[in-house]
């Protein structure tokens, strides 16, 4: 891919858990952040010192468009989006939604994009679940084995890969570069939220 872009995938996990990993390009760098550390504190510094310019999150980035007065728009707990990739809803997602929105808001006032991406229907594309995807832990080595064939990237060392947060994190920078090269596919409305895959 040629881009003049920064970009990163986020997998973007509870605040103080650990559980959020970013997957940087060009070269491919996986950063996790720690227990008992402000993941979203952490996702600011470490695109700051990258000078990444666009973001692609594994987070819901709006709410459905009824909390906005969007005419047409009923559904209290899902947006089109949502309802078309069978997702979780963003109310039910409470605190992570509010605080994927607050960073989207932060990394805007910055200059850099961020799009929301979804790395289960994309995993579901490339028969990831048959291999055990998102299941026992054993079961990342077969699923990131199938991945080489598949990402538009050189895939990192098993050992850079400990757990599920990881995966996630190099397909959201996958659907970057789905992105970027015009292959992505969107679900939902503008007004309301896309969602890429």
């Amino acid at each position: 891919m040629t881009t003049n872009h920064r970009i990163a995938g986020i997998d973007l996990g509870s605040k103080m858990a650990g559980t959020t990993v970013i997957a940087l390009h060009n070269p491919l760098q996986l950063f996790a952040s720690q227990k008992k550390q402000d993941a979203d504190a952490f996702i600011l510094k470490t695109l700051a010192a990258n000078q990444i310019t666009k973001v692609y999150l594994d987070a819901p980035l709006s709410l459905p468009g009824i909390y906005r007065g969007l005419p047409n728009h009923q559904d209290y707990f899902y947006r089109q989006g949502d309802r078309m990739l069978r997702a979780m809803s963003p109310m039910f997602l409470g605190g992570l939604t509010a605080r994927a929105i607050k960073l989207k808001d932060q990394l805007n006032a910055q200059g850099i994009q961020v799009f929301e991406v979804y790395p289960g229907p994309l995993a579901k594309m490339w028969e990831l679940p048959a291999l055990g995807y998102k299941k026992q832990k054993v079961n990342i080595a077969a699923v990131c084995n199938a991945l080489r064939s598949k990402l538009p990237f050189s895939m990192p060392d098993l050992e850079a890969i400990p757990d599920w947060h990881h995966v996630d994190a190099l397909l959201a920078l996958a659907i970057a570069y789905r992105h970027e090269a015009g292959e992505s596919q969107a679900y939902g409305t503008p007004q309301e939220g896309i969602i890429w895959v």
